[in-house]
C-alpha cells in the first residue's frame, strides 16, 4: 500500500474555544475537538454529553407519515394480515425484528418475511409478493429496500390488492413506486430534519408515530433500542443527529439488557466486555449478516425475536458456523482477487479502479472481498459473480470519492443497480462485464483525484504527550459512541523518540516505548499489523511522528492509558 496521507481538520477559531474550555472547565484541545464538531456553546455541550431520547424529531415531519400511519391503523383495526419485509442484511434483518417484535406485543395477525439473497436477490421480490398473497396478506410494511421496486409495487396493487408503506432509506427516483406511502428522508420532497436514519431507523420513526398517534407509551418501543443500534454500526452511517441519541441509548440497552437473542449472541462469539460501536462492527453485524450471506436471512430474524435463552444460544451457534463458514470463504476469494490484480498489467499499473469476475465466487461474501482488495489497491471496486445467468456485484469506494454517480453513469450497461456515495450493488448481463469494466474505469479515471487515489489519515488535532492524562481520556470518552462522521478522535505527536528498542509482538505488531524529550512524557503504543512497514525505519531513525488514538490497556487488574498507532512518518 502507498504511503497515507495525513489531513488535518480545520484549526477552530482560537476565541470561540477558549470560550469553551473556559465554560466547560477543561483544556483546550479538548474543547478545539467540540468546536471541530460545531459545538460552540455550553448548552450544544450538555446536550452532546448527554444525549436525551427527548431530542428525537417529530416523525410527523417525514413526508408521508401521516398516510402510513393511518393505514397502518386501518389495517390493525380491520384485523387484516400485514406482512413485515426486509432485506437480508443487518439493516433489513434488526429492522425486520423492531417492527414485527414491537406489532407483536399487541396485535396477533403479522407475517415477517426476508428474500433469499441467491433465489430471490435485493429488494421486493416477486416470490415474495406472491408468497404474501398466498397467506392472504393485504398490507407489506417493507423496510430498508423498496424504493425503486416500482414495477412490484405496481404488480401487489394490481394483481393481489396488496398496499405497501415502504421505509427505506437509500437514494430515490424521480418517480416513486405507487405505495400508500413512502417514508425516506432522502426523498427530494421531504422535510425531515435528519436524513441519515438506517432502514430501521425510518421503521423507529414510523412506530413511534404510531405510538404518538395511539397514545402508546413510547418506553414500549424503547425496549427495541438495542436493535437500532446494531442497525446503526453495521450500516455505517453518520453517528450524529437522530442517530447519535438512538446509537445512545442503544448500546445502554445491549450493555445493560440485552434482548435474548443479542445476549446469547454475544456469548457465543466469546465477547465479555462493553460493547462499543466499533465492537457492533466487527463482532454482532458479521455474525447477524452471515446468515443471510451463507444460507437465510430467516435464521437472524429468528434469533433477534427468540425469548428463549437456550433456544437462542441454539440459534446463535448455527450462525456462529455460517460466520466461520463465511470467513473461510472471504478469506479465499480475497486471494483469488488480488492474484487476478497482480496478473493483469492494466489493472496493476495503468486503472484507477478495480472490476473483477468469476462465476463461482461466493456471492454472499464478495462486498466484504471488495472492501479487503480496497486495503491493498485503494481505488474504487467492484466484485462480480454469477447469479442466475447474471453477473451480480458489489461495489465498494475510497474516502471522498462518490461511487454510486460513476456507477450511475454506466446505466445503460445494467439492468438494475442502488445503494449509496460508498456503497452499492447492482446485476449486469454477463456479456456486459468488460465494456461495464472499461467504462466505469473511464469514468472514474476522469472523476477521481489523485488525493483521493491516496489512503488518508484524518487528523484532529496536534499535541504534545504530555497533555495525555486519565482525565483527559475520560472527557473525550464523553463524545462517544464514535462512528462516521464523529470518528475517535486521532492525535499527532512530533519529535518523538524510542526509549527502549522495538518490540514485535506475534510476528506482525509492534510495541513501542515513546520518550517526548522536550516533556519527559513517556508512553507505550501497539502498532498492529506494523511490523514488515515500520520495524526497519525505527531502528534506524532517531526522530519521528506518530498518529493515534488513546486507548486503555488492563493487565493484571491494572489499567493504564496506551496509544494505538495508525501510523508513523519519519
Amino acid at each position: 500500500m502507498s504511503e497515507k496521507r495525513w489531513s488535518y481538520k480545520a484549526v477552530p477559531n482560537s476565541q470561540i474555544v477558549n470560550d469553551l474550555a473556559e465554560s466547560l472547565s477543561i483544556d483546550k484541545a479538548l474543547a478545539s475537538m467540540l468546536v471541530q464538531r460545531s459545538i460552540i456553546d455550553f448548552d450544544e455541550a450538555k446536550d452532546f454529553f448527554r444525549p436525551k431520547l427527548e431530542h428525537l424529531h417529530d416523525p410527523f415531519l417525514m413526508a408521508d407519515m401521516g398516510k402510513a400511519v393511518n393505514r397502518l391503523m386501518e389495517a390493525i383495526e380491520n384485523g387484516e394480515k400485514i406482512m413485515v419485509y426486509g432485506d437480508y442484511d443487518v439493516d433489513g434483518t434488526t429492522a425486520v425484528a423492531l417492527v414485527y417484535g414491537f406489532l407483536s406485543t399487541f396485535y396477533g395477525n403479522l407475517e415477517y418475511y426476508n428474500p433469499d439473497r441467491y433465489e430471490e436477490g435485493y429488494g421486493v421480490s416477486v416470490q415474495g409478493i406472491e408468497w404474501a398473497a398466498e397467506q392472504g396478506v393485504s398490507l407489506v410494511i417493507c423496510l430498508d429496500c423498496g424504493i425503486k421496486a416500482q414495477s412490484k409495487v405496481s404488480l401487489a396493487k394490481q394483481k393481489f390488492g396488496i398496499d405497501f408503506i415502504i421505509c427505506d432509506h437509500h437514494e430515490t427516483d424521480e418517480n416513486l413506486p405507487d405505495a400508500v406511502a413512502v417514508l425516506d428522508p432522502k426523498r427530494k420532497d421531504c422535510l425531515y430534519p435528519y436524513k441519515e436514519l438506517t432502514g430501521n431507523g425510518v421503521g423507529f420513526k414510523l412506530l413511534q408515530a404510531y405510538c404518538l398517534r395511539n397514545e402508546i407509551p413510547l418506553e414500549n418501543l424503547f425496549e427495541f433500542l438495542d436493535l437500532c443500534v446494531v442497525s446503526i454500526g453495521s450500516d455505517i452511517v453518520p453517528i450524529t443527529g437522530e442517530n447519535r441519541v438512538l446509537a445512545y441509548f442503544g448500546l445502554k440497552k445491549l450493555n445493560e439488557n440485552p434482548r435474548i437473542g443479542l445476549k446469547a449472541l454475544k456469548e457465543i462469539a466469546g465477547f465479555k466486555t462493553l460493547m462499543t460501536i466499533e465492537n457492533v462492527v466487527f463482532v454482532l453485524g458479521p455474525r447477524i449478516n452471515a446468515a443471510g450471506r451463507i444460507k437465510h436471512a430467516k435464521a437472524a430474524v429468528q434469533l433477534l425475536l427468540s425469548n428463549d435463552y437456550d433456544e437462542a444460544l441454539e440459534f446463535a451457534g448455527e450462525i456462529q458456523k455460517q460466520n466461520t463458514e463465511r470467513k473461510t470463504f472471504d478469506s479465499r476469494i480475497t486471494e483469488e482477487a488480488l492474484a487476478m490484480i497482480e496478473g493483469d498489467e492494466w489493472l496493476l499499473n495503468t486503472a484507477k479502479s478495480t472490476v473483477l469476475y468469476r462465476e463461482d465466487w461466493h456471492k454472499g461474501v464478495i462486498g466484504i472481498v471488495a472492501s479487503r482488495c480496497i486495503e491493498k489497491y485503494y481505488r474504487p471496486t467492484i466484485i462480480l459473480t454469477k447469479s442466475h445467468e447474471k453477473a451480480a456485484g458489489s461495489a465498494r469506494s475510497v474516502a471522498g470519492f462518490n461511487l454510486y454517480g460513476a456507477i450511475e453513469e454506466c446505466a445503460h450497461l445494467l439492468e438494475q443497480f442502488g445503494g449509496h456515495t460508498h456503497a452499492a450493488g447492482m446485476t449486469l448481463p454477463i456479456e456486459n462485464i468488460e465494456a461495464f469494466r472499461m467504462a466505469f474505469d473511464k469514468i472514474v479515471s476522469k472523476t477521481i483525484t489523485m488525493e483521493q487515489l491516496t489512503p488518508v489519515v484524518k487528523i484532529d488535532l496536534k499535541i504534545k504527550l504530555a497533555e495525555i492524562s486519565s482525565k483527559f481520556y475520560r472527557i473525550m470518552n464523553l463524545m462517544a459512541p464514535f462512528g462516521p462522521e464523529n470518528m475517535q478522535p486521532i492525535f499527532v505527536s512530533e519529535n518523538l523518540t524510542l526509549k527502549y528498542a522495538p518490540r514485535v509482538m506475534k510476528e506482525k505488531h509492534l510495541r513501542l516505548e515513546l520518550f517526548e524529550e522536550e516533556t519527559g512524557a513517556i508512553f507505550t503504543a501497539v502498532g498492529f499489523g506494523m511490523v514488515e512497514e515500520h520495524f526497519a525505519k525505527l531502528n534506524s531513525t532517531k526522530y519521528f511522528s506518530i498518529a493515534y488514538q488513546i486507548d486503555e490497556n488492563t493487565f493484571n487488574n491494572n489499567t493504564t492509558l496506551q496509544l494505538m498507532l495508525k501510523d508513523v512518518k519519519y
